[in-house]
């Protein structure tokens, strides 16, 4: 599997629907299809590490972020949020998670698991997508989701929002 950086994203070079993308991190991908298809939230459990990481946010700092991010990005990596909007989780190039240093910052790499709604599908109550995988492998900058978290923050604290200071 290779990468390509292009416009603050990384995108996983081939075509797939997004859920042969998230189903192929899975140790058995048709075991995750039927999980997703018989699990009554319609959730699966995948690991992460291997074609993406995930950099969780606490839920106020990360709808600043990708309020941010949607104002510089035309495409955004996936984004998750969980019961109650608490928590965000931003997609990223794997290996971002054993470099990220962050207060405050959970991060899911090599050896952790999530879960994982179904594409497209919408779970009430639980842990949904708001930036769906498009299935091109498409991912976040860590780089640029720093930037944007930094900006979010000042925004927060100012009262701005996630508009930074200039708002």
């Amino acid at each position: 599997m290779s990468f390509v950086r292009e416009k603050g994203v990384f995108a996983m070079t081939g075509p797939k629907t997004a859920v042969e993308w998230l189903a192929s991190v899975a140790p058995d991908p048709e075991a995750c299809r039927w999980e997703w298809e018989r699990n009554p939230l319609g959730v699966a459990l995948l690991p992460a590490g291997s074609a993406w990481d995930v950099l969780i946010l606490p839920g106020e700092l990360g709808y600043a972020t990708l309020d941010v991010l949607s104002r510089v990005l035309d495409q955004q990596g996936p984004v998750l949020v969980d019961f109650g909007d608490a928590r965000m989780g931003f997609f990223v190039p794997p290996g971002t998670a054993a470099r990220w240093l962050g207060t405050g910052i959970r991060t899911a790499g090599a050896g952790t698991w999530i879960v994982v709604p179904y594409p497209g599908r919408s779970s009430p109550g639980g842990v949904r997508w708001l930036v769906p995988p498009d299935g091109s492998g498409l991912l976040t900058d860590p780089a640029l989701l720093e930037l944007a978290m930094h900006e979010a923050a000042v925004g927060l604290a100012t009262g701005n929002g996630g508009q930074g200071p200039g708002g």
